[in-house]
């Protein structure tokens, strides 16, 4: 028999993102906006802090969970119209705690980023940035680079030296 709670998590991980960057704004008193710079470390205590922030605001009865009724309440909020009630039955929804909470935001976290890299990618499926991928789609968003800008783009990340990104670099860079 199927975990309620893991099967509307899941289905839940594959709808739109909590859109993290808009919700500190929604939040009072909250610098969860500001980018740190800093050593990874620093660097994961502040996304751990601001996911405190956003799960204590999502926890609207401040119970130390999220109901199905408060993240209906929040997409409503934040105009989700692809969200939809038929979609996702929010009344059945179990009560994710903060550690549930983590899990779901580190799985649309690691799909967004999958995407991402895949829009990059040369060759689809080939699991590599190229510079002349990363030019490409510098291209398209009105960033012609030369060809020596995305190669030194690229080396400042490249662990391996092969001239090439793969995921793991990529997702070293994105942090």
């Amino acid at each position: 028999m199927k975990d309620p709670k893991h099967s509307n998590t899941k289905r839940l991980s594959r709808k739109r993102s909590f859109k993290l960057g808009l919700i500190p704004m929604l939040c009072s008193n909250s610098d969860a906006s500001t980018p740190s710079h800093s050593s990874s470390s620093s660097t994961g205590r502040s996304r751990l802090a601001e996911l405190q922030k956003v799960f204590r605001h999502l926890d609207q009865d401040r119970d130390g969970k999220i109901s199905g009724h408060e993240l209906s309440a929040f997409f409503s909020t934040m105009g989700d119209d692809e969200l939809r009630s038929d979609e996702i039955d929010f009344d059945n929804i179990s009560h994710l705690d903060f550690g549930d909470f983590m899990k779901l935001m580190e799985r649309e976290e690691e799909e967004d980023l999958r995407r991402a890299f895949e829009m990059f990618e040369a060759v689809k499926g080939s699991g590599r940035i190229t510079p002349k991928g990363l030019q490409r789609v510098l291209s398209r968003l009105g960033d012609e680079r030369s060809m020596a800008d995305c190669q030194a783009m690229i080396s400042v990340y490249d662990v391996d030296g092969d001239g090439e990104l793969d995921f793991h670099e990529f997702h070293r860079m994105m942090s």
